[in-house]
């Protein structure tokens, strides 16, 4: 194969004859865009509103939220956040990881009959649903009232089920890492307050825009109502997020996917949602607004996807939720010219170091001396069709 193409090259190479009047040329095929280059994650780091708009177009709000994140849910680019790596009680959008982590290994139809044991330790003044012992109820059941109620007793049956609490603790620590979240500590499943429990805007950001991916998780989140199991009969259940239901007298924000929000006394009012506007869906994250009573995380958030559905045709990423890319082992990188270039994957999956080609070292010697032999006779070659010509 390497000697004909070394013939072909020859060929190439020589004079050719006249061939009448040119051809019109072909046009040229459009060339797809280059890859968009990742912003350097440090921008995110730095203190105060990270954005990049050109002359003309508005700034993003100014919000009262200790920290916010407003990102595009397709693309993962980060269209503008404040202080989005600022470690902060999360409360009870830390659910969100909880079920990106325990979600995929509990089947919904599968049936539980809860024991008195599976409600213990279930903290003071937490939210409830109202799971009863020795009422069976099905896993999509539990998770209506994980998603709708923010049921912490829910919580405990799911987390039960899926190995128990510390077992649970280390699936949502490794699913945090795996999504490239480094600033979430998870020390309670549930998100009640506990020391050293954290996470940030923009690691909430990330777990709200992996949600939206698992059909589940996203059909939970955008459910306003339901109707909660007890026994022989069932009772109503009306998602906590107004910016869903319109309660409360906080207006149904149009398009709205829910997701999930939070509060605890010493995380203050916390939110994670996502809306769709034609082609878009943005996602964002805000946490702890400090003005505007009760209901200020919701129009702090309406304001902020307002600014980013007029704003993200015109801004410039400043950093991105995808996970950092998986580097190339060191002989992969090395690789010969000839060798084939490995598939491109889609920009959530991730890569596996391990199912990457390495080279065989094997031709080491062998590679070089064919190329010598197949130059030498594509010179003989070309020679000797040259005497030809000129004869």
């Amino acid at each position: 194969m390497i000697v004909s193409s070394f013939v072909a090259t020859a060929l190439l190479l020589l004079p050719s004859a006249p061939a009448g009047p040119a051809a019109a040329p072909r046009p040229v095929e459009p060339v797809p865009p280059p890859a968009a280059v990742r912003v350097d994650p440090v921008l995110l780091h730095r203190p105060g509103t990270q954005v990049r708009l050109p002359p003309g177009v508005k700034a993003p709000p100014v919000l009262s939220a200790r920290a916010w994140l407003i990102a595009d849910a397709a693309t993962g680019d980060v269209l503008a956040a404040r202080d989005a790596h600022l470690r902060l009680p999360p409360a009870s959008t830390l659910k969100t990881l909880f079920a990106l982590a325990t979600l995929p290994g509990l089947p919904a139809d599968r049936q539980h009959t809860v024991s008195e044991h599976e409600l213990r330790g279930i903290g003071d003044g937490s939210s409830l649903v109202g799971v009863r012992e020795e009422v069976t109820y099905r896993v999509a059941d539990l998770w209506r009232g994980v998603f709708l109620s923010s049921g912490n007793d829910a919580v405990r049956v799911l987390a039960g089920l899926n190995g128990g609490w510390e077992a649970t603790v280390r699936r949502m620590q490794a699913t945090a890492r795996a999504l490239g979240a480094h600033d979430t500590q998870v020390v309670s499943p549930d998100g009640y307050d506990a020391p050293g429990q954290v996470s940030s805007a923009y690691d909430l950001a990330v777990f709200g825009r992996a949600g939206l991916r698992n059909p589940d998780f996203a059909r939970y989140a955008a459910t306003p109502y339901a109707k909660f199991p007890a026994g022989r009969w069932s009772y109503g259940i009306r998602n906590t997020n107004r910016l869903l239901t319109g309660a409360d007298g906080v207006a149904r924000y149009p398009g709205l996917l829910g997701i999930k929000n939070g509060y605890t006394s010493h995380a203050g009012h916390t939110l994670v949602a996502a809306a769709r506007r034609g082609p878009r869906t943005l996602v964002v994250s805000v946490l702890n607004p400090r003005r505007g009573g009760a209901y200020a995380v919701y129009e702090e958030a309406r304001d902020l996807l307002d600014w980013g559905f007029a704003a993200a045709p015109h801004a410039r990423p400043v950093g991105s939720l995808l996970p950092p890319r998986a580097a190339l082992p060191p002989r992969a990188a090395a690789a010969p010219p000839a060798a084939p270039a490995p598939r491109s994957v889609p920009p959530t999956a991730a890569v596996s170091v391990a199912t990457l080609p390495v080279p065989s070292r094997g031709p080491g010697l062998l590679l070089p001396l064919t190329f010598v032999g197949s130059a030498c006779l594509a010179a003989a070659v070309l020679w000797w069709l040259r005497r030809r010509t000129e004869r």
